[in-house]
């Protein structure tokens, strides 16, 4: 099957993004939407509080452990395809959700949902990357698709704010199936199959990339309830890191891998790829302790705590219509270094959250400081992630991206959540200790966010300029020019 590209412009590539990108915002929303409604589902279905935890988890673990596998499944059996398939599997796990009558139940449906974004999910950024050529419009596709995919989260606690306070807990899972009905009748309508790559899967590589990173996010999961020293979780990390030790070893032989490593081999890609491991850690975990401590300090409820984040959705959709415009003009490095001092300084801010602040003069700012940062980042990571990657590997470098993308939140999370619970113990009252808590985990998440401004400054050191003449194979997007 030969591969198409849409034509520049017209309603048709406009119906094509749309599509895709309805299912990025629906598998984004669904991160953080279940968190205002687990009060309802705890009471409901009697979850214990350690149990609940696993409505969050199983969910992360499923997408993140599997992400590599849908990713190189659509390389080898067509983008669409799997696409299409993660978006059914997700769908029909979502209905079952709305239905769940015991805990265990509504456990396995969110790593069923889990399962199906991982097979849907690299595969948006594949079609995308396939209908675009590099250049002017994938840019923009894929600056649309960074608005998507951040205001997603802060729109998740927004709409599940609304049904949990409107309805009940169940239409978080509900509202996913005509959206998802909706994608599955137009994307055989509008969406081109990509041509298919002959080969086997990587089932060794597969497996144990999936079982290292779940077990890794496993292990710092527990961290949170049980500690570093914890015999279970020292053994669920060793176990990790000889399965992804042997991952690499297995990649470096397979005729056909899984995550081919000579997706590393550009150092300006490399730091792209550190970068996405450090910064969108960094931005989530604003949205996560942030939309506690407006409900548990300033005393919100779920609806105003959604809409507490609004200044930074909508600062963040206004800079993504311009980075585009910065990238072609200047190149990723210096818009991926301005957005992460962006991040930077609103992480600084929040560092200075006490007991007595107040949302205009504590949170406010740090909002839209990381509006902007966010819209910057995002953007020229997934441009220089994602430029110059040879179109067979497209899924897989996607896969990969998503990867450390989605491992840098649910790792990254789980440290600072540590951060937070040891800093919260030091005593107080539950007001000191939230915001002493708080206030550590930011600065935690600065030093991470100053780490990945370094890593951009020392590493990649040209800038990549899509659309440029195609280049040798070991460039992103063909010549870049020297700084």
């Amino acid at each position: 099957m030969t591969e198409r590209t849409i034509t520049p412009g017209g309603r048709r590539s406009a119906i094509v993004l749309a599509v895709v990108l309805a299912c990025q915002l629906m598998v984004g929303i669904d991160t953080t939407i279940v968190n205002i409604a687990l009060p309802g589902i705890q009471a409901q279905l009697h979850f214990s509080q350690t149990g609940l935890a696993w409505v969050f988890n199983g969910y992360t673990l499923a997408f993140g452990g599997l992400l590599l596998l849908g990713g190189r499944a659509g390389d080898l059996l067509g983008r669409r395809r799997m696409f299409a398939f993660g978006v059914l599997l997700f769908t029909a796990a979502s209905l079952l959700g709305g239905l769940a009558t015991e805990s265990w139940w509504l456990v396995a449906v969110r790593v069923l949902q889990g399962l199906g974004g991982a097979m849907a999910s690299p595969n948006v950024l594949a079609l995308i990357m396939a209908n675009y050529e590099d250049g002017p419009r994938r840019t923009k596709a894929l600056s649309v698709f960074a608005v998507v995919s951040s205001a997603s989260l802060a729109l998740g606690l927004l709409v599940g704010g609304v049904l949990a306070s409107a309805g009940s807990w169940r239409w978080v899972f509900f509202v996913n199936v005509p959206i998802g009905a909706a994608i599955l009748a137009l994307t055989p309508v509008f969406v081109h199959e990509t041509e298919t790559h002959r080969g086997r899967f990587d089932l060794a590589g597969a497996i144990s990339a999936t079982a290292g990173v779940a077990g890794l996010a496993y292990g710092v999961n527990r961290t949170a309830t049980s500690g570093w020293g914890d015999p279970v979780t020292i053994a669920v990390f060793v176990a990790a890191v000889l399965l992804l030790a042997g991952f690499t070893l297995i990649e470096a032989r397979a005729g056909q891998p899984i995550m081919p490593l000579r997706l590393f081999a550009d150092r300006r890609r490399a730091a792209a790829y550190v970068n996405t491991l450090l910064v969108p850690c960094t931005i989530f975990a604003v949205i996560y302790f942030l939309a506690q401590y407006l409900q548990e300090g300033f005393g919100y409820g779920p609806l105003a705590s959604g809409f507490g984040f609004l200044p930074m959705t909508v600062v963040l959709m206004g800079v993504v219509r311009l980075v585009g415009r910065l990238i072609k003009r200047w190149g990723t490095r210096p818009v991926m270094a301005a957005g992460i001092a962006f991040v930077t300084a609103a992480l600084l801010w929040l560092t200075q959250l006490s007991s007595g602040s107040s949302y205009l003069a504590g949170v406010l700012g740090p909002l839209v400081l990381l509006g902007i940062g966010a819209g910057l980042t995002t953007v020229a990571l997934s441009v220089t992630s994602l430029s110059g990657v040879r179109r067979e590997d497209s899924g897989a470098g996607a896969g990969v991206f998503q990867t450390l993308q989605w491992s840098s939140w649910s790792l990254g999370l789980a440290v600072l959540v540590t951060v937070y619970h040891q800093a919260a113990a030091k005593g107080g009252s539950a007001a000191q200790a939230l915001a002493r808590g708080t206030s550590s985990a930011f600065v935690s998440a600065s030093v991470i966010a100053v780490l990945a401004l370094i890593s951009t400054l020392v590493f990649a050191r040209s800038a990549v300029q899509p659309g440029a003449p195609a280049g040798n194979a070991g460039t992103l997007a063909g010549k870049a020019p020297a700084e």
